[in-house]
């Protein structure tokens, strides 16, 4: 199947006949709309919507398409032996004393905040945890499946409405909101990522453009109104390389703000800072964002995908086993360091990283042992100066909450009182070190067999994966790919099992072998063979051996996902 190029080519995918069964999608001029109908899709996808989503496209899509060919450029630099750093350029910016705008009162405390995909039951769920925040996902806990796109959006207008229930038949139970909710925030897709689903002017919608624009279209008044007290809609922005990229964001949401007739710097987003470039550019992206921004994050997972893939044609820059590459490692203190002085400079909030743990039911003292992992890790954060943190499960909650109030003086955060001058020093030797450890043979296997199954859970429409009682997303996925494809392309000893054996495309074929075996014991024979672990296998093993690196597993599985009911809309 042809590879997908984003905005600047065609997209190979399934086409179906039929499509507009029982109604066609009303659609403006230059609209086509190619997912399948459904009358409840229908009330996300109205004329009005789609006049809105066409023109943040038609505005903004050259931007979008000169800042993915900027991030090209920089690749060659970089695959030249060129490495990031400060941009004296911008050193002004760095070294000005501006603020951010002030943090709205509805987001002053973010101590803890739970992720997860837009899925019904998920929603509720998250927003009844006990949690301050819930990040509800269109981007790497979700399979951007049509289904789960449309979906999504229906499922978050019924919560910004307070409407929200799902009946769960197999429990005989009714899921429904809680009186007291944590605040919403929505990530849309990145920039890199098409909605081939949608075509605007003969080309596929940009991905996070169509998430963006639906949601705000149809929950801005009734988000500011029940949730925001005020201000918002809340968002989080994802795998931004640059201030260029933040620049375009912070013009989306003005022009929003715009039509829609609402005070500028209503709409607050908070960045995930989870590529290596973004780092050294921190300053500048919270400058174009400054009217609209609510700090950033430590998204830690990509931002170790990240530095495999920047240094992709570095072999002095090979990654030890993943599961070593801790905040520990030097290079991950310091991004995270550096994050928290930035961000309290500025006025705005530093939220840590991820807690993947799900809760071990079947082991009480595996479970206590991992718990303890946890806190651990949060104590770190909330003493280093972070204002909150992320959880994957809603079990970690009550642990991880009283980690930080404990540590935070009785202050919703700790933006004025752990200023973190001494981070200032930070070099970009210090963000750039080469992490320490070892390469084991079980490394390797374990990202293959986490890949793979990763992969088959994303073909089949699931975003988010229990694995190995850890919550898997893409950017886990991710890391298991690029270093597979990093050992292999320099042949690299694994040095850690005594053996010193190489890496080779021969000893890759058997763990692939051997781990397809091992999965199929694992989730037995039946669930083996009606899921798509073949299919995902033979991807995930291409892009672990293909001689050029992909830029993203997501973006090349996508055509796998895209299925075309022609017939759709009512204008083409």
């Amino acid at each position: 199947m042809a590879m997908s190029m984003g905005y600047y080519g065609d997209t190979a995918m399934k086409k179906i006949s039929g499509g507009g069964v029982g109604g066609r999608y009303d659609v403006p001029e230059g609209v086509d709309v190619r997912g399948r109908y459904e009358e409840e899709f229908a009330k996300i996808l109205t004329k009005d919507a789609l006049i809105f989503v066409a023109a943040l496209q038609r505005e903004f899509r050259n931007h979008v398409k000169y800042a993915m060919e900027c991030r090209k450029e920089a690749k060659m630099r970089y695959n030249s032996g060129g490495l990031p750093g400060f941009d004296p350029a911008t050193k002004n910016v760095r070294d000005g004393d501006w603020m951010c705008a002030e943090v709205p009162p509805a987001v002053a405390d973010r101590r803890v905040e739970i992720t997860g995909p837009v899925e019904r039951k998920m929603i509720i769920n998250a927003l009844n945890s006990g949690a301050k925040v819930f990040m509800a996902d269109f981007e790497d806990a979700l399979s951007p499946t049509w289904e789960n796109l449309m979906k999504g959006q229906v499922n978050l207008k019924d919560a910004v409405n307070g409407t929200i229930s799902f009946q769960d038949k197999a429990r005989n139970r009714v899921y429904k909101l809680n009186d007291q909710i944590a605040k919403l925030f929505v990530r849309p897709r990145g920039w890199h990522l098409p909605e081939s689903h949608i075509f605007i002017d003969g080309e596929p919608a940009i991905g996070c453009l169509v998430d963006f624009g639906l949601y705000f279209h149809h929950n801005h008044a009734a988000f500011r109104k029940t949730q925001g007290e005020g201000y918002g809609p809340f968002f989080y922005l994802p795998k931004m390389e640059n201030s260029r990229e933040a620049r375009i964001w912070n013009n989306v949401f003005e022009r929003a703000e715009k039509m829609v007739g609402i005070e500028k710097g209503s709409i607050r987003a908070t960045v995930l800072i989870e590529t290596l470039p973004a780092v050294f550019q921190m300053d500048e992206i919270l400058y174009e964002l400054r009217d609209h921004s609510v700090g950033l994050n430590c998204g830690r997972w990509d931002y170790i995908f990240s530095y495999v893939k920047t240094f992709q044609a570095h072999p002095d820059r090979l990654l030890p086993d993943r599961v070593l590459v801790g905040m520990g490692q030097h290079f991950m203190r310091s991004y995270s360091d550096l994050l928290i002085r930035t961000c309290h400079r500025r006025g705005v909030h530093a939220m840590g990283g991820m807690a993947a743990q799900i809760p071990i039911r079947d082991d009480p003292e595996a479970n206590a042992a991992a718990l303890e992992l946890v806190k651990k890790d949060k104590l770190r954060e909330v003493r280093a100066g972070h204002d909150g943190t992320w959880a994957a499960h809603p079990g970690l909650i009550p642990a991880i909450m009283e980690v930080f109030t404990n540590n935070m003086n009785n202050s919703p955060n700790l933006i004025e009182t752990m200023k973190r001058e001494d981070a200032a020093s930070l070099t970009e030797e210090d963000l750039l070190q080469i992490p320490r450890g070892v390469r084991t043979i079980e490394g390797l296997r374990l990202n293959t067999r986490v890949g793979i199954q990763y992969v088959a859970a994303w073909l089949t429409g699931t975003g988010s994966v229990p694995l190995y009682n850890l919550m898997e997303d893409a950017a886990t996925a991710e890391i298991s790919r690029v270093q597979n494809w990093q050992w292999l392309k320099y042949g690299v000893e694994l040095d850690g099992d005594g053996v010193g054996v190489r890496v080779s495309h021969e000893l890759f074929g058997k763990v692939v072998e051997e781990e397809m075996a091992r999965i199929e014991r694992e989730v037995g024979r039946e669930r083996f063979k009606k899921g798509m672990y073949k299919e995902a296998c033979k991807l995930f093993t291409r892009q672990c051996t293909t001689p050029v690196l992909d830029d993203f597993l997501t973006l090349n599985a996508y055509n796998h996902i895209v299925v075309h009911h022609p017939g759709g809309s009512s204008k083409l």
